[in-house]
């Protein structure tokens, strides 16, 4: 996507010449066929189905132009694979990001990555559903979707894998603050309005099922699932995903 581009309901048609244009324009089918593949290997492309995906009731020709860029995109990389193998840091490494407010809605979006070895096995890339206060508040309510995943490939793996249990998940985040209101509750007074439910990563983060660890915003992969990026960054996140030319 074209970082420089704000997608919004209200670039929708709304005059009978507009309306006219898009009725024969296939969006939803041009959606589904693109969902296909981001949802399989192509996690680089997850945030732009994601993003225009939202506009299918009423799609205008900016919508569309969007989403003829995404096929585009994924025509001329169809040679790139989303790859495994390689030795990480541990048996399963996760990556959680969120941008904030940057929307025209002011809603803000949550990602995530898990990778084993070198390659992303699972990945999302969602709109928060409420607006977030704060960058920290943000950041939290993602790390929350991302420990809700950790818990579950956690006690998926350790089905198979013997002692894979006893380890915690370690997910790396960029904001300091939303890693510290994890870790404890010394920022109580300021963040009481945050919903209950997304304070169980404490209790992850307390029984060590999860650890959460601090990375620079320029080395977290997972910045690429909450916003457009230049073409250089994006690039390189791409790779850090496991998608190689075949």
């Amino acid at each position: 996507m074209d970082s420089g581009v704000q997608f919004s309901k209200e670039q929708g048609p709304s005059t009978p010449t507009q309306i006219a244009r898009m009725k024969g324009v296939p969006y939803s089918e041009a959606i589904g066929s693109i969902l296909w593949p981001v949802m399989v290997s192509r996690p680089d492309a997850a945030f732009a189905v994601s993003t225009l995906s939202q506009f299918i009731q009423n799609p205008g020709p900016a919508h569309w132009e969007g989403v003829k860029r995404v096929i585009s995109y994924l025509l001329t990389t169809k040679d790139h694979w989303l790859t495994w193998g390689g030795r990480g840091k541990t048996i399963v490494e996760a990556y959680c990001d969120a941008d904030w407010g940057e929307k025209l809605d002011r809603h803000s979006v949550s990602g995530y990555s898990f990778h084993m070895g070198q390659g992303a096995v699972t990945w999302s890339s969602k709109k928060q559903h409420i607006s977030a206060l704060s960058s920290t508040e943000a950041e939290y309510i993602a790390q929350t979707h991302t420990a809700k995943e950790a818990l579950w490939i956690r006690t998926f793996i350790g089905e198979f894998c013997q002692g894979f249990s006893s380890d915690p998940i370690p997910i790396n985040c960029d904001n300091q603050s939303a890693i510290a209101l994890a870790k404890d509750n010394k920022f109580h007074a300021r963040t009481k309005h945050i919903d209950i439910r997304y304070h169980f990563i404490r209790e992850a983060v307390e029984d060590r099922k999860i650890e959460l660890k601090y990375i620079p915003t320029d080395d977290n992969v997972a910045d690429t699932f909450t916003k457009a990026l230049a073409k250089g960054k994006f690039r390189l996140f791409a790779g850090l995903l496991g998608l190689r030319e075949a």
